[in-house]
């Protein structure tokens, strides 16, 4: 792969994967803006490999929390926790298996991409707006957890976000911004490593085990790309709302949409 390419992967997995701008909608608009061949299902998976590590290494108390509360009479809020996120990932698990072997043909369609940009930015804006209780994670009931984890199952949209999605529900669901987010990206863990480990076994099984060093080079850069990503995120949330990515999203939405009718796109 030319190394500008590689670059403009990993910071497109990087930067998009845990922003609510869906990371595998941003993906599929290279080969249409580059005239390059779609990336491979290796630089896909390495891609995701790079952005686990991210999201794992600014979690990195969360996730030790929770290993110690696997100790007899560990805390009980963060097994609370843990089930939490069990909860909230088994839909997406079950939805994608389906999704993997189906492969239906409409998630590719650019007109999908578009669309879904638009309707659910206009969910996160009015989400963002009535959702005022200011709940925090240690208040979230069993319930909640799983209504958000069905919803996660629309990230496999392209154009939905996962993150997007996530968002959405808790914010309906009355979760303050940084804690909505923060969850998003808990449950993001399971989520991407189980759908980097679906891929990786089609990899193996179709005999295209040989990553080398274009692979190596997308992890490295879309870890550093989405950590980045990731603390400038919860920042901002901390002090503004979600309106600069409804923007985002709505621009996009009606560029591609532009660009259809036009006959720039297919």
């Amino acid at each position: 792969m030319p190394v500008l390419l590689i670059v403009l992967v990993a910071a497109v997995q990087g930067l998009t994967e845990f922003l609510p701008v869906s990371s595998s909608g941003h993906l599929a608009l290279i080969p249409l803006l580059t005239d390059q061949p779609y990336q491979g299902r290796a630089i896909d998976v390495a891609a995701h490999v790079g952005t686990l590590g991210a999201v794992m290494l600014y979690l990195r108390a969360d996730l030790l929390a929770m290993l110690m509360a696997l100790r007899p009479r560990g805390d009980a809020g963060q097994r609370r926790l843990i089930i939490l996120l069990a909860m909230g990932t088994l839909p997406v698990i079950i939805a994608g298996f389906l999704v993997n072997r189906l492969n239906p043909s409409w998630l590719l369609d650019i007109r999908t991409l578009a669309i879904a940009n638009l309707v659910f930015a206009a969910l996160l804006w009015h989400a963002d707006r009535v959702g005022s209780l200011g709940r925090q994670i240690s208040e979230m009931r069993f319930g909640s957890a799983i209504a958000i984890g069905l919803i996660q199952c629309l990230a496999l949209i392209p154009g939905a976000s996962r993150s997007g999605v996530t968002m959405t529900a808790a914010r309906y669901l009355g979760f303050a911004r940084v804690s909505a987010a923060r969850f998003s990206l808990l449950l993001s863990i399971p989520t991407i490593a189980g759908a980097g480990l679906l891929k990786g076994l089609d990899i193996i099984k179709d005999g295209d085990v040989a990553l080398g060093m274009d692979a190596a080079l997308v992890a490295l850069l879309s870890f550093c790309f989405a950590l980045a990503a990731i603390g400038w995120m919860m920042r901002w949330l901390a002090r503004a709302d979600f309106r600069i990515f409804v923007w985002y999203r709505m621009a996009l939405g009606a560029v591609l949409l532009l660009a259809i009718a036009a006959g720039g796109v297919v």
